[in-house]
């Protein structure tokens, strides 16, 4: 799997299995996070759990599954790949050995430019992924858009506008959700909310892999050892929540961009959103979702990194 003494290959294998598992695992609250943080009618976590089973089954928490599954698995690999590769290429450049260990300065550098190479391609995965979340909601706020600005002026009140079909879908897939997006909004539709996302990612990385490589190094036995593997997922579980729960604010901010294709468009751009969101709901929506995001964070990640380790185990032995 080695192609040269700094670059390896086998970090992006073992970063698609990982990213493929805990995708699985975290999809059913990513939806309750998606619609808590964009959505509208929710009073709290549970609230949102509950409405969603009663109105769309428990299938409506797998809505969208099918384009992370096949997306975030690339996405996973491409950062775990990437950091990994970059620290390597990093002790290469200061110590002349890409074996050396990397100092926490090191990983810091490591896991920012990660995070900044993760918003190119994870951008365009989460919007597509949010929009195939909410457009049950979408739809019904174009519909009600429409009824109150008809023809005449004449004002209908929400309440007595009935809609049919509240099932409605805007999009019938991920493919259609793309394809949607480029002939109305051009390219650079696919990556609003990437602003957002690199202020949530970039130190976000940071807060996910500094803490975990910390966690492992206190868990070990002494420097020889290799890790338990339950070592590994209480690890990785504990840097998923920490990293989520920080992430939050800018978390909200991007839902929000992302999320946001109705006929007339609500935010103008990263700045604007914050600004509006502060006057009309207060600083608390900056953490709309956050204990979603303390609870998801801790099985997504713990699977994540306890797959990708060993998986990579697995491969450097054949």
């Amino acid at each position: 799997m080695q192609t040269s003494k700094s670059f390896r290959m086998d970090d992006f294998i073992a970063g698609w299995i990982g990213g493929a598992s805990s995708v699985v695992v975290g999809h059913p609250l990513d939806t309750v996070k998606t619609r808590l943080q964009a959505g509208k009618g929710y009073k709290n976590t549970l609230h949102c759990i509950l409405t969603i089973y009663r109105k769309e089954t428990v299938m409506g928490f797998f809505k969208g599954m099918s384009f992370p599954l096949a997306s975030i698995t690339v996405y996973n690999s491409v950062v775990f790949g990437t950091f990994s590769n970059i620290q390597r290429l990093i002790s290469k450049y200061r110590h002349g050995d890409g074996r050396h260990s990397c100092s926490m300065a090191d990983l810091t550098v490591a896991s920012m430019l990660t995070g900044l190479v993760s918003v190119g391609l994870g951008a365009p995965v989460d919007l597509v992924k949010i929009r195939l979340q909410m457009q049950t909601q979408m739809v019904l706020a174009e519909n009600l858009q429409l009824a109150g600005n008809i023809s005449n002026g004449t004002n209908i009140p929400m309440r007595s506008i009935s809609i049919p079909g509240g099932g409605q879908r805007l999009y019938r897939g991920p493919i259609h959700c793309i394809s949607s997006i480029l002939q109305t909004e051009g390219l650079q539709g696919l990556y609003r909310g990437a602003g957002a996302m690199m202020l949530r990612d970039v130190p976000g990385y940071m807060l996910y892999f500094l803490p975990y490589t910390i966690m492992c190094d206190l868990l070990k036995p002494d420097a020889s050892a290799s890790l338990h593997p339950g070592s590994i997922w209480l690890a990785g579980g504990l840097a998923g929540s920490i990293s989520w729960v920080t992430a939050t604010p800018a978390d909200v901010v991007k839902s929000r961009m992302q999320a946001d294709a109705q006929l007339h468009r609500k935010y103008k751009g990263v700045l604007h959103c914050i600004v509006h969101s502060y006057k009309t709901e207060g600083a608390q929506v900056f953490f709309r979702g956050v204990s979603v995001n303390a609870i998801r964070g801790f099985p997504m990640s713990a699977t994540m990194f306890l797959t990708y380790e060993l998986s990579l185990q697995f491969i450097r032995s054949l």
